[in-house]
Formats: C-alpha cells, structure tokens, sequence
C-alpha cells in the first residue's frame, strides 16, 4: 500500500469512527446482534462453513429532524435484491436480507400490489379465500418462504435511515467475518450520500414561516473501503454503480473497483436496470441482459457471482 492509498484508508477509518460516535443508538441493537448471533451459530454447524451473504436492499432516507417528519430519500423499489436474496437461497447460501422497511420482499415480488383486502375474499362461512387466479402464486410464496426461514437460510433486518442502514451493515460484517472467504456481500441498496449530522439537525419539526430553509448536507463516510479492510476482510465482496450517463458507467465501476477494493462492481443504468447489467471485475467486463420478460435477470447475476466467489474460496 503506497502512501497515498494508506492516507485515504486513515481517513475512511477516521470519518466512519466519528459518524458512529455521533449517529443516535441503533434501536433493538441488542435483538439484532441477538438474532445474528443465532443466525451465524446454526449456519457454522457443520465440518464446512454454509456460504452465507449479506443482501442489502432498498433506499436510505436523511433525516431532516430528530424527530422526523421531512426527510431525503434514495430511489430504490427493493426489486433487484429481493429477487436476489431469493436465487441465493436457492444457490445453498444462508441469506441476511438488511432491507429498507416497506421494499419488496423475497417471496412476495409476484403477489398483487393492491391492498391485501382487496386480495382476499370471504366465503359463506367467513373463511378467507384466495382467487383462483393468484391461488398457486400464493402456496408457492408462502411455502418457499417458510422453507428458506425453517431451514435457517433467511434471516430479515429491516432499515429505515442512513443511520441504522450503516450500524446495522456494521454488525452483520462483524458477526459474518467468522465465515471468512465463505462470506459474501451483495450491496444493492441505494444508500445516501449525504447526510444531516445528528447534532446539526433540529429537534422538533422545522417550521416552514422560518422562510426558505438553507440546510448544509456533509458526505456521508466512505464505509465501502472500511468494510473491506476492517469489518470484514475475507469477505467476497460485490458492489453497485447506478449511472444516467452511459458515458461515464463502466468508467465510474472501474474507480470504485480500484478506490474501495471491491471484488465486482454491477454497473447498471436508471433507463434499462431492470434489462441489462455490466459485471465488472479487474480483468473482464460481462454484459448480462434479461432473455425474456418472464425471466428474472437476477437468475443469471446470482448465477455468475456465485460462480465467481468459488473461484475466490478456491
């Protein structure tokens, strides 16, 4: 490590120490290490280690108050890693899916978006009754969801801000690093690149007869590399790069390839995320594109980075 690499990595450590230290407590920290303790025990039961991943998923709110009522958002519905934390499990892997509360789901991508009692009906003797139409999408759901949770393979953290989306990701690394080389993370969630500091935010709601509100916003730490080098070193670690530019795509995944140590980097597109993607990695750039309408793109992501991370154990 040259000098100037170790002087970027000094103050990602730096910057990550001092946004913990003044991030507010993590609520149910304790449950949380709990369940991951629990988690982690019945996946290292065994002569060899399960391989386990860690999806994140979803989009990171900035909290404008401390007591929040406004507050920046990032765009993500949660599609691409619920589908994914789904083709992991079905891959062997045990799956923690740190996901933003009221994204999509494993399981649930296929059911009807309408309200739930819109779905159901009654019958004559008030018994709830699936329509025909979405009956075996529903027994296929809740059977393969009860599976993948019966068999330890699928172990839910919900997020809502910044804050607890990168304590929580903290505590996974360090609870998975166990596992060594046999962890994998699988970074999908948009997470915030700015923030407001907890103790520059305004306790009560901002008040809108104030006039036009003039908020500084600070970078949010650079966790990606601390994740690498500290939290969990062994790990398999694979990142994303969302562009509207497609001049600039596949050169901002090879900076973040290069800048934070990340094993692949999945650029993708806001026009055709859902049709194409680009794996990066040091020595090859592999196109995958979605083959039909009834296919998930995903199928084949998982399909390749698991391929790449035995490649990596081996």
């Amino acid at each position: 490590m040259d000098s100037t690499e170790a002087s970027m990595t000094e103050m990602d450590h730096s910057g990550a120490t001092s946004f913990f230290q003044k991030a507010p407590p993590l609520k149910n920290g304790d449950l949380i290490s709990e369940k991951l303790k629990e988690f982690v025990r019945r996946n290292l039961e065994g002569v060899t280690p399960r391989g386990i991943v860690c999806v994140t998923s979803g989009g990171t709110t900035v909290p404008l108050e401390q007591r929040c009522v406004r507050y920046i958002d990032n765009f993500s519905s949660g599609h691409r890693g619920a589908a994914s934390a789904e083709y992991f499990v079905k891959a062997g892997y045990a799956v923690i899916f740190v996901h933003r509360c009221g994204s999509y789901q494993p399981y649930c991508r296929y059911l009807p978006e309408d309200s739930f009692l819109d779905f159901v009906q009654l019958d004559e003797a008030s018994n709830i009754q699936v329509p025909d139409d979405h009956a075996a999408t529903v027994r296929k759901a809740i059977r393969e969801y009860h599976k993948a949770v019966g068999d330890g393979l699928l172990l839910k953290l919900p997020f809502t801000t910044i804050f607890e989306y990168l304590q929580i990701l903290q505590l996974v690394a360090t609870s998975i690093n166990c596992f060594g080389c046999h962890s994998m993370f699988y970074l999908a969630a948009a997470v915030s690149d700015f923030y407001v500091p907890w103790e520059s935010m305004a306790k009560h709601k901002i008040q809108s007869a104030g006039g036009p509100l003039d908020m500084r916003l600070n970078q949010v730490p650079k966790m990606l590399s601390v994740l690498r080098k500290e939290w969990a070193p062994a790990a398999f670690c694979v990142s994303f790069k969302l562009e509207t530019d497609p001049d600039i795509l596949t050169q901002k995944a090879d900076a973040a390839l290069k800048k934070y140590g990340m094993h692949v980097v999945v650029a993708n597109l806001l026009a055709n995320y859902k049709e194409e993607v680009v794996i990066v990695t040091q020595n090859e750039k592999t196109t995958v594109r979605r083959k039909s309408k009834d296919e998930d793109l995903e199928e084949q992501l998982v399909g390749l980075l698991t391929e790449r991370h035995s490649d990596y154990i081996n």
